[in-house]
């Protein structure tokens, strides 16, 4: 299944690999590829992640602690953000359609 990615989404990826390799140099590529196991772990089983509001599922990262918040449509699915989990979790919620 297809996945697209919110900007804000990829804003949010682009800052936490910033962060990473500024606090040691290549962790933040090491993330990237958590990252991309984790959105080929949502588009294989899409319907597998626990949903956290009506019309959002969250897939969590096996090393860091980021949440990836998608929605499931009929034929694709959308990332809405990349949160880290101990950071406020309610404000991707304005980005569900």
């Amino acid at each position: 299944m297809g996945i697209s990615i919110l900007p804000q989404a990829e804003q949010e990826f682009s800052e936490a690999v910033d962060w990473y390799n500024d606090k040691c140099p290549g962790l933040g590529y090491e993330f990237a590829a958590e990252v991309a196991a984790t959105l080929e772990r949502i588009s294989n089983f899409p319907e597998a992640w626990p949903k956290i509001s009506r019309r959002a599922r969250r897939c969590m990262t096996s090393k860091f602690p980021f949440g990836v918040i998608c929605q499931v449509r009929k034929d694709s699915i959308l990332v809405l953000a990349l949160m880290h989990m101990k950071r406020d979790p309610t404000s991707w919620q304005e980005r569900v359609e």
